[in-house]
């Protein structure tokens, strides 16, 4: 054989080699770049491939109002003026025939009658058709909801939704009044009304002076992590005031035996009466045996001291007790005086009306509104002149020491101790403001 044929055999065979060689490594490179991934000889690894690419991560619906929204469509509206449930169903083309069947449906359920301007409801298109709405959706508050299912018959269905607490806590140092003060702080009015009866019984809201401060924890309903329902309790509260700090402690044991304030040892914060019988407005006139009477025009001794607040304010009784006396006379105007026990009896002068079912012989319970401000009587503006006897003599109550209501008892006082000791940590916590006080 000539070396040149020689040569073209060993040509040819190299070739086929090559290709040979080739046909796997194409197949092997077409699996790698199809699985993405290095391609493996072993058995053992090419199972472990393929389980790796059957898995697919599922993705979770988005639901409103429990509907999967890749397959509804919403429309969120709200409830004009003079609107009502039959106008807006006709709106997006319901027949007065089906709006009757849908009102029909709510009965006793849903009243209609009581739909109100600006409240919120939501239609829910079916994506794939769409020409009426399938599902409406009413929300009577951020709590409560109403489905309405408009397909085929129509129904409704009463909804609740399901609410968390969550803490949160506030600290506010008094610079002109202690509710301005709180409110600043972004305080809903009804925790500072709740922190009033808190320390009704040991603080005098109306001799707040500034630098004195308040920190305290108090609860929130919420849905939905963000939107507000409701307010609860205030667990815990520390008071800065007269020079010393006033810790106040929401407990209640398993059997309810105690359920109340206390303070960090163990004493009710609740006494026999509350310091005054308003909230939040100011003394005009202190017990003064040697006043001279702005009406009379003489020397009067003034044996009360005086509310001034806005005709209409509530007054409140100061203590649990049997309304002894109520009516009318030129110097006090419309008044009640209660008697509470044999020693103790209060006096709400200048009252514009009393409270609905107020006589005499009704028992009143502390806290219970019993009338209004006004200024009848000798009176030169709005205010509530407040009388106090003890043993039948009229003394300052804003001098008496009253008496406390029952404080825990040694069996259940480490229980108490434990938890206080948790929220006074918190309590203490919380940085005050760096202010000049």
């Amino acid at each position: 054989m000539s070396k040149r044929k020689e040569r073209r055999a060993i040509s040819k065979q190299l070739v086929i080699g090559i290709l040979v060689l080739s046909v796997p490594a194409i197949f092997g490179l077409s699996k790698w770049i199809g699985n993405s991934e290095v391609p493996n000889e072993s058995a053992e690894n090419t199972n472990h491939i393929q389980t790796n690419t059957a898995e697919v991560e599922t993705v979770e619906p988005v639901l409103r109002f429990g509907l999967d929204t890749t397959a509804y469509r919403f429309e969120e509206k709200t409830l004009g003026t003079n609107q009502t449930l039959g106008a807006i169903l006709l709106n997006v083309g319901f027949s007065h025939s089906d709006v009757h069947k849908i009102v029909q449906s709510a009965d006793g359920v849903f009243d209609p009658r009581y739909v109100k301007q600006g409240e919120v409801y939501h239609w829910a298109y079916d994506r794939e058709n769409d020409s009426l709405p399938a599902h409406l959706f009413y929300e009577k508050s951020p709590l409560v909801y109403y489905h309405f299912n408009l397909r085929g018959e129509p129904s409704v269905e009463r909804y609740e939704r399901e609410t968390e607490l969550r803490i949160d806590t506030a600290v506010a140092v008094v610079s002109s009044s202690l509710y301005e003060s709180l409110r600043q702080e972004k305080v809903p009015v009804q925790i500072i009304m709740h922190l009033a009866d808190v320390y009704g019984w040991v603080v005098d809201f109306f001799r707040i002076q500034k630098g004195d401060y308040v920190k305290m924890t108090y609860e929130v309903q919420v849905v939905d992590d963000t939107v507000v329902v409701g307010y609860g309790r205030i667990p815990s509260a520390v008071f800065y005031h007269g020079n010393r700090e006033l810790f106040a402690f929401y407990y209640r044991n398993e059997d309810t035996t105690y359920q109340g304030y206390f303070d960090e040892n163990g004493d009710a914060m609740r006494k026999a009466f509350l310091k005054a019988p308003l909230d939040f407005f100011r003394i005009s006139s202190r017990y003064n045996p040697k006043r001279f009477h702005p009406v009379l025009k003489r020397m009067k001794p003034h044996l009360g001291t005086d509310y001034a607040a806005p005709t209409g304010t509530p007054i409140r009784t100061t203590a649990d007790g049997v309304i002894d006396r109520m009516g009318y006379t030129s110097g006090n105007g419309n008044y009640i005086k209660v008697r509470h026990n044999s020693t103790y009896s209060t006096q709400y002068l200048h009252m514009s009306k009393f409270a609905a079912g107020m006589k005499k012989g009704k028992s009143v319970q502390q806290g219970d509104v019993i009338g209004y401000v006004g200024s009848t009587g000798l009176a030169t503006g709005p205010h509530v002149c407040y009388r106090f006897w003890k043993n039948g003599v009229q003394v300052d109550p804003l001098k008496e020491e009253l008496p406390a209501a029952e404080p825990i008892a040694e069996e259940e006082l480490e229980n108490f101790l434990r938890m206080m000791e948790v929220k006074k940590a918190v309590l203490i916590n919380l940085q005050l403001p760096e202010l000049n006080v």
